[in-house]
């Protein structure tokens, strides 16, 4: 039978956010930001496995009590997300047909509800897919001066969330490094396989944290939920 592993690359330094520390460290209702985003996974009953992927040289991790179940750690984060993932992957030897849900560390407003809806649309799927939401707004294209050179069509553009479920092996090979340049997810990874991932609606409240407004809202979200 196969596994369901959560994967969470947490090497990366955050520079955007402009913080002592890398933002997946930042405080979030007396917590790391990053221990919600784990909790989350480690609540869902699917998930066998929590796995995040930190770099060689954290100097953060240790400092924290994660006490979360399921949760391992492997200090073999790259100098890329793409790099990060597939370093992790061969960490965890895991079988080529485990499942493997990788997930951002900064997505922190997940639900446990995002993940098994992606789950059950996705356990019989020969690709695989991700969360994504698609494009509500009138979409811009800007020229060299930052003045609207086209009004593009939003018709069938979705916006990329995580997590993103693939099989382990195939995500593997699709993560070859000769091609780590070009790749920005996992699914343009598998896409470049030629194949076709699957997409499945996903929430607003399921952003990336990447600037301090952003540290904001997601603390007003699950502020909201502790009180429900």
């Amino acid at each position: 039978m196969s596994a369901m592993i959560a994967l969470v690359p947490a090497a990366g330094s955050g520079s955007r956010f402009g913080a002592a520390s890398p933002k997946q460290y930042l405080q979030l209702l007396g917590k790391p930001l990053m221990w919600h985003t784990l909790s989350t996974l480690a609540a869902v009953p699917a998930v066998d496995r929590v796995v995040v992927v930190v770099s060689p040289e954290d100097e953060w991790f240790d400092g924290f009590d994660w006490s979360i179940p399921k949760l391992e750690v492997l200090r073999v984060g790259g100098a890329s997300r793409a790099a990060s993932v597939r370093n992790g992957l061969v960490a965890l030897a895991a079988q080529g047909d485990d499942w493997v849900l990788v997930h951002d560390a900064a997505r922190c407003c997940l639900t446990v509800a995002m993940v098994e809806r992606l789950i059950a649309r996705l356990t019989d799927d020969e690709v695989g897919g991700l969360l994504a939401l698609p494009v509500a707004d009138t979409v811009k294209r800007a020229d060299s001066h930052a003045r609207v050179s086209k009004t593009v069509s939003r018709d069938g553009l979705w916006l990329a969330q995580t997590p993103q479920m693939f099989r382990s092996g195939q995500l593997l090979r699709a993560l070859a490094a000769e091609r780590e340049s070009a790749i920005t997810d996992e699914a343009s990874a598998i896409e470049m396989l030629g194949l076709k991932p699957c997409l499945v609606e996903g929430e607003a409240q399921n952003f990336k944290v990447t600037y301090p407004a952003d540290l904001a809202l997601a603390r007003v979200i699950l502020a909201s939920r502790k009180e429900d």
